[in-house]
């Protein structure tokens, strides 16, 4: 019954000092919606982060090209040829739990169908490569490796390149030009969407690699060596194995550098989570200082409200009112702007994440942790700031505060 007579004083209290409520609740709002945002800003980051290397394969190694050194001066990645066709027959011959590989050679050409033309990336990868990158098909088939072996003109574009050159008519069956030279449609795969970083995977067309090194690109070498392990757990000895192998194959003396590179995107993906999570942390770090504000902001104003209700308290204990209720009061009152503030941030702050994602055209992650956390701290500020007020009022002498004017 006490409980419920102090929650209907506090309530009244605050009612009767509408505006100054409002304003110290602000603090509060605007703590816990920025959390929530900023937040969910973060997760969707990493989300976009871990997408986007998810699309490139599960239990990914990627070997790469080593880098030139001429003069001290030193190219980037892939600026020398150092890998081939057979140094993956030989990964996927004589090393252990590996699932598929798929070396890839691509370039930039103009592809004409009629009186269409469109510029896009012509890759050339082998049946395994479909497998890697979880490719399905909308409509036809993928090449084979008899495709492989004799060098077919057979293609399988995105659709991003079939809407560009055949609007809603199916490609399969058509022929294309690439390089002057016809190729046969025979597949056209699945929409994938765009990357994180904004790139249009449906923007590309895949050919049998040996007709893409030896008639349209005329090389030897490949540009990257795609690798899917089949068991996770093996990530770390497959990628030793593979460095070991290549050393051999490529000549490289003990002590010398490699000309390749092994990137391991389990790893990677790791070490971005890793960093995004920080990122998250920092920025609900700084969206919680306003909390902390906020916070004060509520301590302010009860200590305000103390004073200004010194005969008030004065007379509830001197007809018998305890410390403890008097302490319950206004911390029942503090309380109460802080989980109504936080009530209305959480709806502020979702509001906003989804106009960020909305109008923003980004991705936002909202979760219910972040509503749960900003929700309790929010609450830990009303106990803990509004304490020393109600400490405060609850230890004046009846009689000082009678005699108060």
């Amino acid at each position: 019954m006490l409980f419920t007579e102090l929650l209907k004083m506090a309530g009244l209290s605050l009612v009767a000092n509408k505006l100054r409520t409002v304003l110290t609740m602000l603090g509060i709002i605007i703590g816990v919606s920025a959390v929530i945002a900023l937040v969910s800003v973060g997760m969707g980051v990493r989300k976009n982060v871990t997408d986007s290397i998810s699309r490139l394969g599960s239990n990914l190694l990627m070997v790469m090209s080593g880098s030139s050194n001429r003069g001290g001066v030193r190219g980037g990645a892939g600026s020398v040829q150092t890998l081939t066709y057979d140094d993956a027959k030989a990964i996927k011959s004589k090393i252990k739990d590996v699932a598929y590989v798929s070396p890839t050679a691509q370039g930039s050409y103009q592809v004409v169908y009629g009186h269409e033309n469109w510029s896009t990336t012509v890759t050339g990868v082998i049946p395994e490569y479909a497998a890697i990158q979880s490719l399905t098909m909308q409509s036809g088939i993928f090449f084979t490796e008899h495709d492989v072996d004799v060098r077919s003109r057979v293609a399988v574009i995105g659709t991003t390149v079939a809407t560009n050159l055949f609007g809603s008519v199916n490609p399969v069956g058509k022929k294309i030009r690439v390089g002057n030279a016809p190729y046969t449609v025979i597949g056209l795969i699945a929409s994938k969407g765009q990357s994180s970083v904004g790139q249009d995977q449906d923007d590309v067309v895949l050919i049998p690699l040996t007709t893409a090194q030896e008639r349209l690109l005329g090389i030897t070498y490949v540009r990257s060596i795609n690798v899917q392990v089949a068991n996770a757990d093996k990530m770390d000895e497959v990628q030793a194995n593979i460095e070991k192998l290549l050393r051999q194959r490529h000549r490289i003396r003990a002590g010398a550098e490699d000309d390749f590179n092994v990137r391991n995107l389990t790893s990677l993906m790791e070490t971005m989570n890793e960093t995004t999570t920080m990122i998250t942390l920092l920025l609900g770090s700084i969206a919680g200082i306003s909390l902390i504000v906020g916070g004060i902001g509520i301590m302010n104003i009860m200590m305000v409200s103390v004073t200004e209700r010194t005969r008030e308290i004065g007379i509830r204990k001197a007809i018998g009112a305890t410390y403890n209720s008097i302490m319950m009061q206004f911390l029942i009152e503090s309380t109460m702007i802080s989980i109504l503030g936080g009530i209305i941030g959480i709806f502020l702050g979702i509001g906003l994440a989804q106009a960020i994602s909305k109008f923003g055209n980004f991705t936002t992650v909202i979760s219910s942790e972040s509503i749960i956390a900003s929700f309790g701290f929010s609450l830990f500020v009303g106990v803990f700031f509004g304490m020393l007020p109600a400490r405060k009022a609850a230890k004046l002498d009846p009689i000082d505060a009678l005699r108060y004017e």
